[in-house]
């Protein structure tokens, strides 16, 4: 889920970054003020090109079929903004030296341009990383109202709506586009006068002006690197297909540290993509994750299953949330809920005091750092100046789709009424203020808390009946708003670095966020109907789906769906990722540092350790790598990891199409006991 992984991913990133980009942002400074001095800027109908739209389109499909797999497997997205960057660099040069070399005349590349593609490509895949259909959508479905409990009380028979493209696409279109419009007014407030961060909209700047300025030998390098082990990846991905004839068989299923091993999911299943993913995450990330596997699947759920008959029945199914089955989900929100909620107020805590010092005119430690790294430069000030977008339209465009949103869902999900609606949107702008200055800040976007409270505050007042598909539907109309005004505000940031105009720039936001409606509906039926989605045993176990909806139905009846002792454990966990975030805040960073991340620990719980072994290899190579080489390791890293993200995720499509078609793997690799 992006952003829950944007956090956790983040976190941890956040102290090297700085001083990276300490010498990036010279390095930067130098180069960019002797290239734009005497380059004239085009002007922002000329910087959004018919050969950027397509190219952007072309990324973003890919990236959210690789985004729904990665969503509907495990709930881990890493963050591909870097990535999409890349593959806009690797495309738009290789076709221009192809139109060259055939004699034709390119438009050259700019920085502008690539800025205009990233932002739409990370516009659409983010659609399919935030837009619920791994989570609160999905969690909607017969199939999660089963494996959340049947007859369980307060998870009402009525609370189902199954999948559908209509009333999905029709939701994206209505709740997607108001977080588009809702900070428009304060774009200049944010970053030009409070001069906030912004990381990743930062370090993606960086990365962009350094393919335009490193010259060609690093980018052919980069090229190279991508294609290589984009082919691998994506043969890789073709000749395991040929031994899964069944499920339980392949390649995905071997035996790496043997078969008891492989009974509690310790093994590690070939994923290409699980490792490039592990790659591009922080080291804290992935060995939280591996904590967690080991915590759970080593430790936890062997003993209470030797509890069974005890604790609870022995004749119960294996998934039904009186059984073990219910500490399994239980626990893992209690960690989600407990990183979370420290987390919010933290943040909270920081933009009330950094507001203040600003007001008072007195500086402070949180504004240190980004003095320390944000320099003024006038050409970018004036550039990002020049092409105004009119407060009218950020106050038109908000009114006119929150009416829109507040008919239409209601339409959707008649248990969400209208006055619910205009409530929330009467709180959305303040709440996504506070989000994106947080995120200008420290780089956490907690939009997925926010809709998280939302959940819990709509499924608590709508009763019984309607609880559960009133707060999961809630919870995704203020997810949104928070959340996209968040990612365009780091996009202005990344704007105002490469001299791009804010009109190029939020004309890109609209494009990709169109296209997003469009293909993420049909990427999650190509797979919905594909393969079998939320089956707690197969490939596709969707675990933030039941996550949701358990939160949902805590919401609506309480304590009182915790199996025997469930609750005082999950005072434990929640306590325990209190606890480690106030150990990593207070202590000094050499002892913070270690702390694991709960959220990234809470995912193995549902999902099991075998992805999260395949992220520890990811996070293996790149130690080794950087201890031997780390100039070429920063330079080499993103693209090697990208090939094997998208090369095995490109293959994901034909495997879907064949699985429709009813053609199935050829052999079954299965593994015994002698």
């Amino acid at each position: 889920m992006e952003i829950e992984q944007r956090k956790i991913m983040k976190r941890e990133e956040n102290d090297k970054e700085e001083n990276n980009n300490q010498l990036s942002l010279h390095e930067e400074e130098q180069e960019t003020e002797e290239e734009m001095s005497g380059r004239t800027i085009e002007p922002w109908t000329k910087q959004i090109t018919v050969r950027g739209v397509l190219v952007s389109i072309v990324i973003g499909v890919v990236f959210s079929v690789i985004a729904q797999k990665l969503n509907l497997t495990t709930g881990i997205v890493p963050n591909l903004n870097s990535s999409a960057a890349l593959l806009a660099f690797v495309f738009v040069q290789t076709w221009t030296k192809i139109l060259k070399k055939s004699g034709f005349v390119a438009k050259p590349f700019t920085r502008q341009e690539n800025t205009m593609i990233q932002t739409s490509a990370v516009a659409c895949y983010g659609i399919a990383v935030g837009g619920g259909f791994a989570s609160y959508l999905l969690g909607l479905n017969h199939k999660t109202y089963v494996l959340s409990g049947a007859n369980m009380e307060g998870n009402s028979e009525k609370s189902v709506k199954e999948p559908g493209l209509g009333w999905m696409t029709a939701y994206l279109f209505a709740v997607c586009f108001i977080g588009l419009f809702v900070l428009i007014p304060l774009r200049k407030v944010m970053i030009i006068d409070l001069k906030l961060t912004y990381p990743s909209g930062l370090a993606t700047a960086v990365l962009i002006n350094g393919f335009h300025t490193q010259g060609d030998a690093q980018a052919k390098k980069q090229v190279r690197g991508f294609m290589k082990y984009f082919s691998f990846s994506f043969l890789w991905g073709f000749f395991q297909w040929f031994f899964s004839g069944i499920e339980g068989c392949g390649f995905a299923q071997f035996p790496t540290f043997g078969l008891k091993a492989w009974k509690q999911t310790f093994f590690f299943d070939f994923s290409m993509t699980f490792v490039g993913a592990g790659m591009i995450c922080s080291h804290m990330v992935n060995l939280s994750l591996l904590l967690g596997a080991i915590l759970s699947y080593g430790v936890m759920w062997p003993l209470l299953d030797k509890l069974k008959g005890s604790w609870f029945p022995n004749n119960l199914d294996e998934h039904n949330m009186k059984s073990i089955y219910g500490y399994k989900v239980f626990l893992s929100v209690a960690l989600i809920l407990g990183d979370g909620l420290y987390t919010f107020f933290k943040i909270l805590y920081v933009t009330i005091v950094s507001i203040n010092a600003r007001v008072k005119n007195k500086p402070n430690d949180l504004d240190t750092v980004g003095d320390k790294k944000q320099q003024k430069f006038r050409k970018e000030d004036e550039n990002f100046l020049k092409d105004k977008i009119p407060m009218w339209v950020g106050i038109s465009g908000y009114l006119t789709f929150a009416a829109v949103s507040t008919i239409v869902v209601p339409l959707i999900f008649p248990q969400l009424k209208w006055y619910y609606v205009i409530v929330a949107y009467i709180f959305a702008p303040s709440l996504a203020f506070c989000n994106a200055y947080g995120a200008g800040l420290t780089d956490i976007n907690m939009a997925y808390n926010y809709g998280k409270i939302g959940l819990f505050v709509l499924a608590a007042v709508t009763g019984r009946e309607n609880g559960v598909v009133a707060g999961l539907a809630g919870c995704g109309l203020i997810k949104s708003v928070v959340s996209v005004s968040c990612i365009l505000m780091q996009d202005f940031k990344t704007a105002h670095y490469t001299m791009t105009s804010p009109k190029a720039m939020f004309a890109s936001q609209m494009i990709g966020t169109i296209v997003g409606c469009i293909v993420t509906p049909l990427s999650f039926f190509l797979f919905y109907r594909a393969f079998d989605i939320g089956n707690p045993n197969g490939e596709f176990k969707a675990p933030y789906a039941l996550i949701y909806r358990n939160m949902a139905i805590l919401g609506v009846q309480g304590f009182s769906a915790l199996p025997l002792y469930c609750l005082q454990m999950c005072y434990g966990f929640f306590g325990f990722a209190v606890l480690v975030n106030v150990v990593r805040d207070l202590t000094p960073a050499k002892v913070g540092r270690f702390m694991p991340l709960p959220t990234a620990m809470a995912v193995p719980f549902l999902v099991g350790a075998y992805f999260a072994i395949d992220m520890c290899v990811g996070t293996l190579v790149v130690f080794i790598w950087e201890k031997r080489n780390r100039r070429k390791a920063e330079v080499m890293v993103p693209a090697v990891a990208s090939g094997l993200i998208c090369g095995e995720g490109l293959w994901t499509l034909p495997a879907a199409v064949l699985a429709l078609a009813g053609v199935k793997p050829p052999i079954c690799m299965k593994f015994l006991a002698s």
